[in-house]
């Protein structure tokens, strides 16, 4: 279930959404701890790393918090049930000027001109005067990024929508994290699993603490040689350090695909892609292209191409559709031919999964109504091959036979397939009321003949193997392992 990005807007047709926190309570004692269970999938509706809304959230509660990237786990310590989590994420989307509640009192008691001059608030007030992370604070829309200057040790938020640039002006214990940890830096390479403890204990035994006071401890050596590293590319990039630029990583279109090149998958997971903003057709033509692409090379048949293929259709979050543009390229009237070669590429999305049936069903519809006078007759043998390929279960098969619909073809090419079809939906219906009494009938001895699974012959002889018959056009395949391609 999801819920607007900035809850103070309730309309239902708001286009920035998020997913609704999860959370999972585990271990006992002083051991116990939350892990939020969708953190990653948060984190990239808001366009961060997952690693600040988990790092607000140990400010906020005063707990440590862990990252396991490599197992996308994000926790904070202690037991903390989902509505507080996303009551507190509110915090760090939006801009809030009554945090602490208390102090409201006070507060009010400043004139607005010693408040302007001074920002200084009474003693209770320290996160009083907090931006948000997330929404701009002109426009209130989420299309922001965040950038670090390291010379200058500030953060800036830019918004795409509006066009507004300016400091991030808050006091909250994320921004010192966020200075350490800037949103350029590949967060996988800090380790697997990190602990602020850990990072604590490293850091004053190596002597590294970042700004040589005890105070600071929680960052350790290895974030301090990320930042140099950060900084010293920013500065050759831009020639020298009077450069105005205060970039703290080059922001083209090429040096972002560079970037994105040595992200590991874990990261690019996290990474937000302007193609989900897209409709949903023109990501359909996004998977199109490469499929093209893949079958005009030949590459179709390639375990890792397939896996390529089926990554892009989940990135874009059409996989169930996929089987629309895989039958688009991969058939025309030697459907036969083709549907035999390509056959472990389409099983990656339809094995299991009714619904990617169904919409491969709707481009067999298509196929057929292109080819109208080759493939019409065909189509009970051709629907029968995609049975006995696991490619098309029975289920499927015997919904899609229960409705004719003309929403990929004319409601009267439908019926006509149809009806063409009819003979062996009948015979799949028979042959499983069949299966099912034969079943019941095992323990008398009692030996079925089969004849194409459609007639059956009840014979009372003693149990003597009976030659099989020969299965019916393809003679089938193995069952397929989805895991094991």
């Amino acid at each position: 279930m999801s819920v607007n990005v900035n809850r103070n807007v309730s309309d239902v047709f708001y286009r920035y959404k998020m997913p609704r926190i999860m959370a999972k309570v585990e271990g006992k004692g002083n051991g116990i701890k939350t892990v939020i269970v969708n953190m990653a999938e948060v984190a990239k509706a808001l366009g961060r790393p997952p690693t600040y809304p988990t790092k607000y959230f140990g400010c906020e509660l005063g707990a440590q918090t862990q990252f396991d990237f490599k197992n996308e786990r994000f926790i904070v310590n202690g037991s903390h049930d989902a509505a507080k989590l996303q009551d507190l994420l509110d915090g760090f989307i939006r801009k809030d000027n009554y945090r602490n509640k208390n102090a409201l009192l006070s507060y009010c008691l400043f004139s607005e001109t010693e408040r302007h001059l001074s920002r200084h608030f009474p003693v209770g007030m320290e996160n009083s005067n907090v931006d948000g992370f997330v929404l701009c604070p002109e426009c209130e829309n989420p299309e922001t990024d965040l950038n670090v200057s390291l010379k200058r040790n500030t953060i800036s938020q830019s918004c795409k929508a509006c066009g507004y640039h300016g400091l991030l002006e808050s006091n909250h214990k994320l921004v010192t994290f966020i200075l350490k940890n800037p949103p350029t830096t590949n967060p996988a390479s800090q380790g697997s699993s990190l602990t602020e403890g850990k990072r604590s204990k490293r850091s004053k035994r190596n002597g590294s603490d970042a700004n040589g006071g005890a105070g600071n401890g929680e960052h350790d050596e290895h974030d301090s040689v990320l930042d140099s590293s950060v900084a010293d590319k920013s500065l050759d990039r831009n020639g020298s350090e009077d450069d105005q630029t205060e970039w703290s990583a080059d922001v083209s279109e090429e040096a972002v695909r560079a970037r994105m090149l040595d992200l590991t998958d874990g990261a690019k997971n996290m990474t937000i892609s302007d193609d989900l903003e897209k409709s949903e057709k023109e990501r359909m033509d996004i998977l199109y292209n490469l499929v093209k692409a893949r079958r005009d090379a030949g590459q179709l048949e390639n375990a890792q191409t397939q896996k390529e293929i089926l990554n892009e259709a989940e990135r874009l979050e059409i996989k169930q559709k996929a089987p629309l543009v895989l039958a688009e390229l991969l058939f025309d009237q030697n459907i036969l031919a083709q549907v035999k070669k390509y056959r472990l590429l389409i099983l990656r999305f339809t094995l299991n999964d009714k619904k990617a049936q169904r919409y491969l069903m709707g481009g067999f519809e298509q196929v057929i109504a292109m080819h109208r006078d080759k493939l019409m007759s065909k189509v009970p043998g051709l629907l029968k091959v995609f049975y006995d390929m696991d490619i098309l279960g029975e289920p499927c098969l015997v919904e899609w036979a229960d409705k004719v619909s003309k929403k990929y073809v004319s409601k009267e090419i439908s019926q006509e397939i149809h009806d063409k079809a009819a003979p062996f939906i009948k015979w799949l219906k028979e042959a499983d009321t069949e299966e099912s009494e034969s079943e019941d009938e095992s323990d008398d001895d009692v030996e079925i003949e089969y004849n194409d699974r459609a007639h059956v012959q009840l014979k009372a002889t003693p149990q003597q193997p009976k030659p099989k018959q020969p299965e019916p056009e393809d003679e089938g395949q193995d069952d397929v392992d989805i895991d094991a391609i």
